[in-house]
């Protein structure tokens, strides 16, 4: 089962890191988990190739406490690929931290995995019934058996057939004694590009990791694309010609870093262009604009710019408080949302305040920071969102699992204000969000993924996938 929200309303998935050809493949690797620790903070974990031996290395938590000098020093190698772990399929303990790693009599395997993939337990089943033992309830393990059971065909070709028989989203780099083998599925629902380092090629989730070591940007990978590196170069295969282009929307509003680059898209840029357009379909009048922190200050700017009304620091993250367990009573919870976040009551005492934010979930979280911004002496708040309502639960990658746990699927927008706290609410338009985003069909750049917005998924969801009340429909 897809794993429930937690309190920060809707968490990233996964981010991936792979490089060849580098003498310092696993310290590079580890420079460029630190720069995607924000799609995952559950886990972490190294896997690196001498060309003879595939060595690798995770646990759980954050990057810097995963891998000490010691544990990196013992991943040598010329070649590596790495994983940050948020669990939506499988639990979040030691076994099912990526890269997993299979071994057998004649070479080992290494592989990692942004996405999640649709029809895993239909395959389970499968591979089950023909004598397949799984190790973890990861959904990515599925590959790896379905590569396996390939028999004599070059690897890639068994690559290719095992993709063919998998539907999600998925972003996979794998590595073996003698290959790195990246993969984009053929909606190309996650972020996923190339760069080079010398004469070494990297791959990444985001291209602000490439920024992090110094390497140069080359393009994005492409939906249905298979890259094969080793020590010839770089090759470009294809393991489907069926290709319909469907970047995940949230990768722009909420989950990438503001200095990545999505197919050529800046991601601050779009998120203020956002703001502005939010600002143009829901103007009010205000003294004050405030952003919550992070990923929705380059909205609050642009909503600022676009309405008039002073931006201002108006919350305050707390960056020195680590992940925290989930808390026993209604009262503790609160104060763990007071710890994160802490509003500027010089900014907002006595003021009309517009608070910008990128999404409304089950509401909890803005109903708290309606509250703060209130305790700390607001006239009014007027909260603002700078994408469409979620409706309906996403299947590849995010834990927006059922409906139920949508606060936008049962309610309208005027109870969702009431329950919030808010003076007014209003969300930003599908139409306006496509606009904002600015994908451009000239640019090769058309194609997003809508589901949580409009019901209408870009693949077909599989009967396994889905809570026993629920039913959607693929385009």
């Amino acid at each position: 089962m897809l794993h429930a929200i937690k309190d920060r309303e809707l968490n990233e998935e996964c981010g991936v890191f792979g490089i060849w050809g580098h003498d310092n493949a696993a310290q590079l690797t580890y420079y460029g988990l630190h720069s995607l620790q924000h799609r995952g903070q559950e886990g972490a974990g190294i896997s690196v190739t001498d060309g003879e031996r595939v060595r690798f290395h995770k646990g759980t938590g954050l990057v810097n406490e995963v891998f000490s000098e010691e544990a990196l020093q013992g991943l040598t190698g010329h070649a590596a690929i790495g994983h940050v772990r948020y669990s939506t399929q499988g639990d979040s303990d030691y076994a099912n931290v990526q890269p997993l790693v299979f071994r057998s009599q004649t070479d080992s395997l290494s592989l990692a995995h942004n996405g999640n993939l649709v029809n895993a337990n239909a395959l389970k089943y499968q591979l089950e019934a023909q004598g397949s033992i799984f190790q973890t309830t990861s959904d990515t393990e599925v590959l790896a058996h379905l590569i396996k059971r390939g028999g004599s065909l070059r690897f890639t070709d068994r690559v290719k057939n095992a993709l063919s028989m998998i539907k999600g989203a998925y972003a996979f780099v794998i590595l073996t004694e003698d290959q790195l083998v990246v993969a984009l599925d053929p909606n190309g629902l996650r972020p996923l590009s190339l760069g080079q380092l010398g004469e070494a090629y990297v791959v990444a989730s985001e291209t602000c990791a490439f920024d992090l070591i110094g390497a140069t940007y080359l393009r994005d990978v492409e939906p249905g694309e298979l890259l094969v590196i080793d020590n010839n170069g770089l090759s470009v295969e294809r393991f489907s010609s069926s290709v319909e282009r469907a970047i995940c929307s949230m990768e722009y509003i909420y989950f990438s870093r503001p200095d990545s680059n999505i197919e050529g898209i800046n991601v601050h840029s779009a998120r203020k262009r956002l703001g502005i357009e939010l600002a143009k379909e829901a103007f009010v009048e205000a003294d004050v604009v405030t952003g919550v922190p992070d990923s929705s200050i380059s909205a609050a700017i642009g909503f600022a710019e676009a309405s008039g009304i002073p931006y201002e620091l108006g919350l305050i993250k707390n960056r020195y408080v680590g992940r925290t367990f989930i808390q026993p009573s209604q009262e503790l919870r609160e104060q763990g949302v007071k710890m994160k976040l802490s509003p500027v009551r010089g900014i907002v005492e006595g003021k009309r305040v517009v608070m910008v934010d990128d999404s409304i979930v089950r509401g909890t979280t803005s109903r708290r920071i309606v509250n703060m911004l209130r305790e700390a002496g607001a006239a009014e708040v007027h909260v603002r969102i700078s994408s469409p309502p979620i409706k309906y639960p996403c299947f590849y990658g995010i834990d927006t699992s059922s409906e139920s746990e949508l606060i936008a699927s049962s309610y309208s927008i005027e109870e969702i204000r009431d329950m919030i706290g808010a003076d007014t609410l209003e969300y930003l338009s599908v139409e306006g969000m496509k606009q904002a985003i600015g994908r451009n069909p000239e640019m090769n750049q058309c194609g997003q993924c809508l589901a949580c917005f409009t019901g209408k998924y870009p693949t077909e969801i599989y009967p396994d996938t889905l809570l026993p009340h629920e039913k959607v429909q693929p385009v």
